[in-house]
């Protein structure tokens, strides 16, 4: 029998016994692991009524609330699936999450390390343990606790992601990248990953290497706009104008209206001498100036330095 079957069995025995409560529990659990949030709310909700301190219906109503983002309601009922059953640290462990979400990192960090007090080898906690802290800013703590988690666990492509990103932000390039390949050695469709290694390839001026990594990054991920962005700007510099008003078309074309793609178009544009479409596309520029890198107002003094000639 079929999920989608099971749920309509158990929809008609409630029909005929609506007090059948071990069916609307089974219901309501079979609901949210098909995706159908909203109808696990209402049963759930249900149930708590008559339950009031049954933790394991307040924990699958946390579960409920973060996939419906309504991450303050998770935190309540998490917090009431604990109070009830504060031996049960699955319930600690998604507050934690639900914690990060809602930017209260200190509190987070707090949970996952209550979760460790019972299980010490929880790679995932000393994980989340290196977001919050990484979130906050605390690059030191977050390299700490994701070291943790690649020790127990080497597998964890996030964990050795983050450790790659740290070491940048201290500018190792060199362990950075033996982070990022990694990354790419356990998983080889990783797109972050070889965008990460064009960055340095192109920071270090190694155009050769940036140009495949970026290549390789907009072949697995077409929407990434910064790959696009980078690469534009290295077929430009080398005095390919027209290669790279050819990247712009497909760049704009997955990506969708972007600033900084129609800035650099107006750059090339002009270098082609297509000063119409120049000043056309510093225009649609400053239409979407929320992606545009620049103020506003050096492209607006463009355009009127371009029209005083």
């Amino acid at each position: 029998m079929s999920k989608l079957d099971k749920i309509e069995e158990l929809q008609n025995i409630l029909k005929e016994d609506p007090s059948n409560f071990p069916v609307r529990r089974q219901l309501a659990v079979l609901l949210l692991d098909t995706g159908f949030a909203e109808e696990a709310l209402q049963h759930f909700l249900y149930l708590s009524q008559i339950f009031k301190q049954d933790s394991g219906i307040y924990y699958n109503l946390g579960i409920v609330y973060e996939k419906l983002k309504q991450f303050k309601k998770a935190e309540e009922t998490y917090l009431k699936a604990i109070e009830f059953s504060p031996e049960e640290i699955d319930a600690t462990y998604n507050l934690g999450l639900v914690y990060i979400e809602l930017k209260e990192y200190d509190k987070a960090i707090y949970c996952f390390n209550k979760v460790l007090e019972t299980d010490a080898s929880d790679s995932n906690s000393y994980f989340n343990i290196g977001i919050a802290n990484f979130k906050k800013g605390d690059l030191i703590e977050a390299m700490d606790n994701f070291q943790h988690t690649v020790d127990l666990n080497d597998e964890d492509i996030y964990a050795h992601f983050y450790i790659g990103n740290i070491f940048k932000e201290f500018g190792d390039n060199a362990s950075a990248s033996d982070e990022f390949k990694k990354v790419l050695s356990i998983s080889p469709d990783y797109s972050w990953a070889y965008y990460n290694l064009g960055v340095i390839d192109f920071e270090e001026g190694n155009i050769q290497g940036a140009v495949q990594n970026l290549e390789k990054t907009i072949e697995l991920n077409p929407k990434d706009v910064e790959a696009y962005k980078i690469y534009i700007k290295i077929i430009a510099g080398n005095g390919d104008f027209q290669g790279a008003n050819d990247l712009v078309k497909p760049a704009l074309k997955n990506c969708g209206a972007n600033g900084d793609l129609f800035y650099l178009y107006a750059q090339i544009k002009k270098q082609l001498q297509d000063y119409e479409a120049y000043i056309n596309y510093l225009k649609k520029a400053l239409e979407n100036n929320d992606t545009l890198s620049l103020a506003p107002k050096i492209v607006k003094n463009e355009i009127d330095k371009f029209s005083a000639e």
